[in-house]
């Protein structure tokens, strides 16, 4: 920290430093301190968005740099998170186990798991008689799916991915389960209609067989759907 050419101090001699230099000395030490104790590629609640910033899944917080980033985990606020989620990973049951080793220092080791392939899968267009919403129906076969887990599923927008060039005309679709490769379907970016019996989703354990559908919102739908004092669509 510069102690030198400080307003209102004497030459050769230290003045008291400002609010905005203290701080900014602070962060520049927690930054330091964190990168002797944290490896980024293996922290679980680090994240770059589509817009070059980066976010802490944990606390939901945005920095505009990994150094501000990294002065958050060692903060107060990142610390207690951490604390809280190993309290009520112990206390729902999952063992001393569940809990890795340098947590409170925001790094978690990566399983080492051996991908088997892909799993099987079926896909079918579908379309409610009633609305005539058009969608798609997927069935996934994971016969030697690991114990005790069960498919996940999200939508990824194109600027998360980083196969392709992105394009705001497509979204994917992507299925996940261990030991199996992650599986990703290309769509069109339209809105998913998410309303009970339009989107549902059940994994059957003793075929292994897991199951998606959705239908995509109707054109006035996806016009209508955010203007204030509109019906929302057909049911």
């Amino acid at each position: 920290m510069d102690y030198q050419n400080r307003a209102g101090s004497k030459h050769g001699g230290g003045g008291v430093a400002s609010t905005s230099a203290t701080n900014a000395d602070r962060r520049e030490r927690l930054r330091k301190l964190a990168l002797e104790t944290i490896d980024l590629d293996k922290d679980p609640y680090f994240f770059k968005n589509h817009v070059g910033s980066f976010e802490c899944r944990l606390c939901l917080t945005v920095h505009q740099n990994d150094g501000s980033y990294l002065a958050h985990t060692q903060g107060r606020k990142h610390q207690t998170n951490l604390a809280r989620r190993a309290a009520r990973e112990q206390k729902e049951g999952k063992g001393p186990d569940s809990v890795v080793p340098g947590l409170l220092a925001g790094v978690q080791v990566k399983k080492n798991l051996i991908k088997i392939g892909r799993p099987g899968y079926r896909i079918t267009k579908v379309r409610d008689p009633m609305t005539r919403q058009n969608g798609l129906l997927f069935q996934f076969h994971y016969p030697e799916i690991a114990p005790g887990v069960a498919p996940r599923l999200r939508f990824m927008n194109a600027y998360e991915q980083k196969i392709e060039e992105p394009n705001a005309q497509f979204q994917y679709f992507v299925v996940a389960a261990e030991p199996y490769e992650t599986v990703a379907v290309k769509l069109q970016a339209r809105e998913v209609d998410r309303r009970e019996g339009k989107f549902w989703q059940w994994f059957d354990e003793d075929s292994r067989d897991f199951w998606v559908q959705f239908l995509f919102k109707t054109e006035r739908d996806e016009r209508y759907s955010a203007v204030p004092g509109l019906a929302p669509g057909r049911k």
